[in-house]
């Protein structure tokens, strides 16, 4: 039988291309980080008379350009890189690569206008409005049938391990998008989750904390299987951990989500779940990080010289550090302490600036030479880069560790008589400042390594040779048939000992000669990802939601007004929900410092939640009532002229710029459609009613002493929206009403009638 060679060569192009938006992103998005960093060390850099780049919107901004523009288009180029060399094929379309191309640098443009004015879902790490959603799934859409597609026609039979982490990305990073982001559109800017309060919560950490999972480690994994081995030029560990690694990594880290919402009002059994499985996460992720570190058995040696595999060792070093940190910090014990303070930041930005950042660095550097085929133009330029950096993520994380740790221990401090020792919230926020200045120095240390990056990509492309070669490379083609080997007799079977059978099926479990068929069954491999992260996700989502007692209902929770939801509506597009929570967690502390704890009913007509991850200000879910209406207008226009020490934006422009009566019921539409009990006479009358509540509250604001002229202002509708949090609790129970009659029932009836005898006596 003859066997059929085939030429063929790569699509480096578009690898290329990746590669250079990498870098341009990832310069973007650094750049936005260090001008957040400065406006939490000095307010004055958030520009407030222009609201578009103030803290609360541009924060959204570098989350979305560092995860998705500069993480997702590394990602896309290690992946279209790797994928033609293991797979000995180009990609499966030429049209398709370029149009996954161009849009996701459409989406991640669109992003760059959209989050800065303000147009956001009010969600972390899911702020993109509708249309950008519906953009991005065409995009991973296509993606995903390139991708295949390239399976489909490859020339080598088996999957080797970096595969499968990217089939496990496109696959669970599908489903996360598509279910966390079903919403109901108000218009082409605005759309409000189908899920409200507790669930919305669930379905959002759910989302938030395996986004993580699936975009920022399985992908990354894959790659440092990879090019790990290729610049080390030596053969991966061990092939049986990658698999354990793999599969319990998979299984596992979809749990893990509601770690995030411990003593909050999520069910206690749910957070629970999320921490056991969360602890359990430490032992694979540590399998993937020691699998990463062996293989550089007999090369360590290569790392003093290699500025590659330096950023490879310290990337994997700091994987190995988060991945024992996050299920540490799953633990309640230790939640309570770290939970919505800079601790949580800290160990966001090990990971994404030494794991991620530092595996993206390691790739781009390997990848030059052989992509513009010539020698990388300066060793020493990237040994400098290295160093910068490294020096930069210490600065940083030392920083806002003891940031975090000092916040923690000041919110939780009582002093020996049992009051809160430090009960005035801006005493922490004094502390945090030489903190936060040092954060800034990291940040541009690390900013700066990056740009001498960009210097050395740009001298490596000047001196390519001109034009490019393409080179052609040869393969038999893949045979339509295979024929199995036989399986190896068992050990046990010829050792002559009587075993239970159960010992056969265990030998050969762990022999793993199963999997290895697995590696040539793409199909049945994506269809055992897809059971393990659906199943895993249904355990947790379906009890949540059917099981009426995880949301109990309060008779005295009544949906926003029209000037209300209005109001929450500004509230989202300034950010606020970035610095302030929404959720007095059970514990004394908070209790005693903002009041009684938040209760899962009183979230029912939250289109989306806002419990918050992070508290720059206190928390909110209390302040309805707790300071007249000229206070919240003075505090907004001049935050420090309230509060000296304060770091918070002011906002002088919600003083007048003009409040959008004319969407109030289009809004309150979207949210009679999920659920929310507006009757169709409220919602035509719903730009009167705000008209009225608008101006009863000027009104009031002149009484106090206040400017004149506000009732057609954004900042009364926010200022709405304020006074009514968490004021639902307080208000007496609803008298009940015959559905016939519309009177009263008999016992009230007559209660009534006897207070009335008394009264007149």
């Amino acid at each position: 039988m003859s066997v059929q060679i085939e030429q063929f060569s790569y699509d480096d192009a578009i690898v290329r291309r990746f590669t250079l938006v990498t870098f341009v992103w990832g310069v973007v998005g650094m750049l936005v980080g260090l001008i957040v960093a400065l406006q939490l060390a000095a307010p004055i850099f958030n520009f407030s008379p222009l609201p578009w780049l103030t803290f609360g919107r541009l924060r959204p901004l570098h989350t979305n350009a560092v995860i998705f523009a500069f993480a997702g288009n590394a990602v896309f180029a290690g992946v279209y890189y790797s994928m033609q060399r293991l797979l000995k094929t180009p990609m499966f379309s030429k049209a398709l690569s370029n149009l996954h191309f161009w849009g996701w640098q459409l989406i991640i443009v669109s992003a760059a206008v959209t989050l800065p004015l303000g147009i956001t879902q009010g969600k972390e790490y899911a702020e993109l409005q509708w249309p950008i959603d519906i953009a991005i799934a065409v995009v991973w859409i296509i993606f995903a049938i390139n991708f295949f597609g390239t399976i489909a026609k490859r020339r080598e039979r088996h999957l080797y391990v970096a595969i499968w982490f990217y089939i496990a990305t496109i696959v669970t990073i599908t489903v996360l998008h598509v279910f966390n982001n079903l919403v109901v559109p108000a218009g082409l800017f605005r759309s409000y989750p189908i899920y409200a309060g507790v669930q919305d919560a669930f379905m959002q950490w759910w989302y938030g904390h395996n986004a993580v999972g699936f975009l920022l480690t399985t992908p990354f994994l894959g790659i440092m299987y990879y090019f790990l081995p290729k610049a080390a030029n030596r053969p991966v560990f061990s092939y049986r951990l990658s698999i354990i690694h793999f599969w319990t990594l998979v299984f596992l880290y979809i749990w893990a989500g509601p770690h995030h919402l411990h003593y909050t009002a999520l069910p206690a059994w749910a957070s629970t779940l999320g921490m056991l499985f969360s602890v359990m996460l430490w032992m694979p992720s540590w399998g993937g990080m020691l699998n990463g570190l062996l293989t550089l058995r007999g090369a360590w040696h290569k790392v003093a010289s290699d500025p590659v595999l330096k950023f490879f060792v310290v990337a994997i070093t700091f994987y190995g550090m988060s991945t024992f940190e996050g299920p540490l910090l799953s633990v309640k014990a230790v939640n309570m302490l770290s939970h919505y303070t800079d601790w949580t930041i800290a160990h966001v930005h090990a990971g994404a600036l030494g794991w991620v950042g530092f595996l993206v660095f390691g790739m781009i550097y390997w990848l030059l030479p052989r992509l513009y085929q010539t020698e990388l133009w300066s060793n020493k330029l990237a040994e400098a880069h290295f160093w910068l950096g490294t020096i930069g993520i210490l600065l940083y994380i030392v920083a806002i560790y003891a940031a975090g740790l000092t916040q923690g221990l000041m919110w939780l401090a009582f002093d020996e008589e049992g009051y809160l020792k430090y009960a005035d919230f801006v005493e922490t926020t004094l502390r945090l400042i030489p903190m936060y200045w040092v954060r800034v120095i990291g940040g541009t240390a690390y900013l700066a390594g990056a740009v001498l990056m960009g210097v050395n990509m740009l001298m490596t492309w000047r001196s390519r040779p001109k034009p490019l070669q393409t080179p052609v490379h040869e393969s038999p083609a893949l045979s339509k048939t295979y024929i199995d080997h036989p399986e190896p007799a068992s050990p046990l079977a010829t050792s002559g000992t009587h075993v239970a059978n159960v010992a056969y099926t265990l030998e050969r479990f762990f022999r793993t000669t199963w999997h290895r068929k697995w590696e040539r069954l793409p199909v049945k491999l994506t269809i055992m990802v897809a059971v393990a992260v659906i199943v895993a996700s249904l355990f947790e989502i379906i009890p949540t939601f059917l099981i009426q007692s995880n949301v109990p209902t309060i008779a005295t929770v009544t949906p926003y007004t029209p000037l209300e939801l209005a109001g929450r509506d500004i509230y989202l597009s300034e950010g606020c929900y970035n610095c302030h929570s929404q959720m007095v967690r059970t514990l004394r502390a908070e209790t005693e410092r903002y009041g009684e704890s938040s209760k899962a009913g009183e979230y029912d007509y939250d289109h989306p939640f806002q419990w918050g991850s992070r508290r720059i200000g206190p928390d909110l879910h209390r302040v309805g009532g707790k300071y007249p209406d000229l206070w919240h207008v003075r505090h907004m226009d001049d935050p420090r002229a309230i509060t000296p020490g304060s770091i918070m934006p002011a906002y002088p422009s919600m003083l007048k710029t003009p409040l959008d009566f004319d969407s109030i019921p289009v809004v309150m539409r979207a949210h009679q459609i999920l659920g929310v009990p507006y009757t169709d006479d409220e919602i035509a009358g719903g730009i009167a009613a705000a008209t009225e509540q608008a101006e009863a509250m000027a009104v009031e604001v002149v009484v106090q002493g206040g400017p004149e002229g506000l009732e057609d202002k954004q900042i009364v509708a926010l200022i709405a929206y304020l006074q009514r949090l968490g004021t639902d609790i307080t208000k007496p129970e609803p008298v009940a009403v015959e559905e016939e009659t519309g009177e009263l029932p008999v016992e009230e009836v007559a209660t009534t009638e006897v207070d009335h005898t008394e009264d007149a006596s």
